[in-house]
């Protein structure tokens, strides 16, 4: 009887606290692991292959330890992408509310799995064996429970501790943290049609995920760090797999390579602004931001409330439609007491239309980008001709 109760009360693996805890945050590591590598970039955006193994395991260890169905969390995702920020996006901060989706992300998941329109357009490509549809979805809830019974047997009452916060480590850190803080707080590398920010330093606990901003960018890139100070351990992981021969990446973010300088922009510099048009108006951003702060003297001469220049070294770079409409006015008084910051503003509106527009053909905006070049090269703006003469030594 006092073996059974000595059992019951520490298990058959007898583990200091600091011990139990560093098992615990190994497990939840191979989680997140199995979440961005199977899940995200394998499943969701089809960034990479995996050799049957390497997914099955990722699958059992999902199936295991969150409960996770493959076709919903792909076609919840997927469809945040097709619709991120806007009414139909199943997690958004900007219209959940930031609050709601880091307290409740796991409700708005939960909530979205249900819609069997949202399962049938976006959760096509996913796995559907004899196991995905006997086991895996059929019994999502056996995973858990099995878990919840190894985690008893190993460590008798705490494996009680254990297991919730393995069953809680996904809900907190994908549903809320992912979903919520890396849409409303953070930095932001390029200027992406939506609100995603990347959140270092959080890239152990998130495996590369905070990188979000970057992800939102190059949504079908298997690797998600592009700055040279960014970690992303998901992507770690994914080299060692390709070398021991579990997954072949498919494609990664683009590199801006830079050659001769053209005579004139042309056809070649047009398919190298538009394939690489992130990293290239990130540098006409930092462009921007010089500009700003040579302007900085003249700008307090004429205007001295720090408000407005504050929202003007935020904003200026951003696309004109995600400025809120305070913070235009802001930007209409700056730009009013500086020619040279509404010049780089009304160019970058242009340049940015050569990409968005569908009408012309790619003769006209080869010709309009020519053109372009030419009034930033005798704009006498050192930003300008500076950003025009290394877009006309840029390559595709």
């Amino acid at each position: 009887m006092a073996s059974l109760l000595d059992w019951a009360a520490s298990g058959f693996w007898h583990l200091s606290a600091w011990q139990l805890v560093l098992f615990t945050l190994g497990m939840t590591h191979v989680t997140m692991l199995s979440v961005t590598i199977f899940l995200h970039r394998h499943q969701a955006h089809r960034a990479l292959d995996l050799h049957p193994i390497a997914s099955h395991f990722f699958r059992f260890w999902l199936w295991l330890t969150t409960g996770q169905v493959t076709r919903e969390w792909a076609a919840i995702h997927r469809k945040h992408h097709a619709k991120c920020e806007q009414p139909d996006d199943p997690h958004s901060p900007h219209v959940h509310g930031i609050k709601t989706v880091l307290l409740q992300g796991y409700e708005l998941y939960r909530k979205e799995a249900q819609n069997k329109e949202t399962l049938a357009r976006f959760g096509h490509g996913t796995p559907n064996d004899w196991i995905e549809r006997h086991l895996y979805t059929r019994f999502s809830f056996a995973g858990v429970a099995l878990m919840l019974l190894l985690d008893l047997a190993l460590f008798g009452v705490a494996g009680l501790a254990v297991w919730a916060v393995q069953m809680a480590w996904t809900p907190v850190m994908a549903a809320g943290i992912i979903n919520g803080a890396a849409h409303y707080w953070g930095y932001r590398n390029f200027e992406a049609s939506d609100a995603s920010t990347n959140l270092s330093p959080w890239g152990i606990l998130i495996a590369g995920e905070e990188l979000h901003n970057n992800h939102h960018t190059y949504p079908t890139s298997a690797k998600l760090s592009v700055k040279p100070y960014e970690f992303d351990i998901g992507w770690l992981y994914i080299s060692l797999l390709e070398r021991l021969g579990l997954a072949k990446v498919k494609k990664t973010p683009p590199r801006l390579a830079f050659g001769v300088l053209r005579p004139v922009a042309d056809e070649q510099t047009l398919e190298a602004l538009i394939q690489n048009r992130y990293e290239l108006m990130a540098g006409y951003a930092r462009g921007m931001r010089q500009a700003f702060n040579h302007e900085l003297v003249a700008l307090k001469a004429r205007s001295a409330d720090a408000c407005v220049l504050k929202a003007a070294q935020h904003w200026l770079h951003r696309d004109t439609e995600k400025v809120p409409a305070a913070e235009a006015v802001h930007l209409a008084v700056v730009r009013a007491a500086s020619p040279v910051l509404d010049k780089m503003v009304l160019m970058r509106e242009e340049l940015r239309q050569l990409w968005l527009n569908r009408s012309h053909t790619r003769e006209q905006l080869a010709a309009d980008l020519q053109a372009w070049c030419q009034r930033a090269e005798a704009s006498g703006i050192a930003a300008l001709q500076e950003f025009s003469l290394r877009l006309r030594a840029a390559h595709a």
